[in-house]
């Protein structure tokens, strides 16, 4: 069995008024260190506005290793070039998301705190479930509240992946790893991270080895 492993997945700011400035913050980041994916995730904004910023993005993301996924949107997903998208339960369904972007596509689904809904999306064929919250957060609107044994407990029966988002700082982040996330979806826990972006990025990637330190133990 592969050791295990808990990478950090990058969330965008809810707002992007200089795209050129994020840009040139997001490379910085992505050079701090391992970062598994951008999860581009942008409210109330135009498909031409939405495109323009998945272009930037994604050639700096790409070329660092990172795989670019778009929030809620399968179809923008699919003819932007992504790499996949995210859906939420009352979003696009699996199976439809899954026939857009294909099966080369990622897909991944959020599950709030249920293992039921969890099962359903793996069974279904998701590349990924995503759970949370874990703890309070201002970056969108979490009807739920997860535990971290929510996590250890998919990790003992399940092999598809699982997101642990909501709230997520560098002073929780090995608390989540060790738990058993294999990946820490994070957005204010970086972008407003005191000493910056890439210094929050290093940070994250040390503490979240130590969680996966402990989880072997």
């Amino acid at each position: 069995m592969a050791d295990p492993l808990c990478r950090l997945y990058l969330i965008t700011p809810p707002r992007l008024d200089d795209l050129a400035s994020f840009g040139r913050t997001l490379a910085h980041a992505l050079d701090a260190g391992d970062v598994a994916a951008l999860q581009v995730r942008l409210k109330d904004v135009g498909d031409d506005i939405l495109a323009a910023a998945v272009d930037a993005l994604m050639l700096i993301a790409q070329a660092r290793g990172a795989a670019v996924i778009l929030n809620d949107r399968p179809d923008l997903a699919a003819r932007l070039g992504c790499d996949g998208v995210h859906v939420g339960q009352d979003d696009t369904p699996l199976a439809e998301a899954r026939r857009i972007v294909g099966k080369d596509g990622m897909v991944g689904v959020t599950c709030h705190d249920s293992l039921h809904l969890a099962m359903e999306a793996a069974e279904g064929g998701a590349d990924y479930v995503a759970f949370g919250a874990f703890f309070p957060t201002a970056t969108k609107d979490a009807p739920t509240r997860a535990d971290p044994e929510l996590l250890t407990g998919w990790q003992q029966d399940m092999v598809v992946p699982c997101v642990a988002i909501g709230g997520i700082t560098v002073a929780t982040a090995r608390q989540i790893a060790a738990a058993g996330a294999d990946f820490l979806a994070v957005s204010a826990g970086v972008w407003s991270y005191a000493e910056g972006p890439a210094a929050a990025v290093a940070a994250f990637n040390a503490e979240m080895a130590l969680g996966v330190s402990e989880r072997a133990l």
